[in-house]
């Protein structure tokens, strides 16, 4: 491997500076109260989202079960990302908003704590789980459905302070 990988990797914090892989230490920073807040969509065929809407899914509450996954996977992330730091989560709220004409179903987490780094890829994770479990109690009807638009909204909290999609 090329030992001057400084340049390549600069500003990507997983990476020491031979390039290596590395968990990012964060035993020098201070604890902040931590939000982040992302969403992501799924969309599906009409007749799939009047499945959901009206609760007659063979696998049951559709939304109800997505939403308890979501909630979930939040607190599994650091099981299923390599460098993430586990992290004791304080709050996981997880909506899902039915937009009839588009037949789509939106998933917004926000996800809190008060340590030293940040609950983006919890907020990350909890959306497409949500995602995800929506496709899986559905796909008997619908194996064309396709989830897209997944982001970080918004982050509040840490050294570098508040950021939304929208500045």
């Amino acid at each position: 491997m090329n030992t001057d990988s400084n340049d390549e990797n600069a500003g990507l914090t997983h990476f020491d500076t031979a390039g290596q892989a590395h968990m990012v230490d964060v035993g020098g920073k201070q604890e902040t109260h931590r939000i982040a807040v992302a969403s992501g969509s799924i969309k599906m065929k009409p007749e799939t989202l009047a499945i959901i809407v009206s609760g007659s899914a063979k696998k049951g509450d559709v939304l109800g079960i997505a939403r308890i996954a979501a909630i979930m996977a939040s607190k599994r992330t650091s099981d299923l990302i390599p460098l993430c730091h586990p992290l004791a989560l304080t709050r996981v709220a997880v909506d899902f908003e039915v937009d009839a004409p588009n037949a789509t179903v939106h998933c917004r987490a926000q996800v809190e704590t008060y340590g030293k780094t940040g609950v983006e890829m919890e907020a990350l994770t909890s959306v497409q789980v949500g995602l995800l479990t929506i496709y899986d109690m559905c796909k008997a009807v619908d194996r064309g459905m396709v989830m897209s638009n997944i982001r970080v909204l918004e982050k509040h909290g840490g050294k570098s302070g508040d950021w939304s999609a929208t500045s």
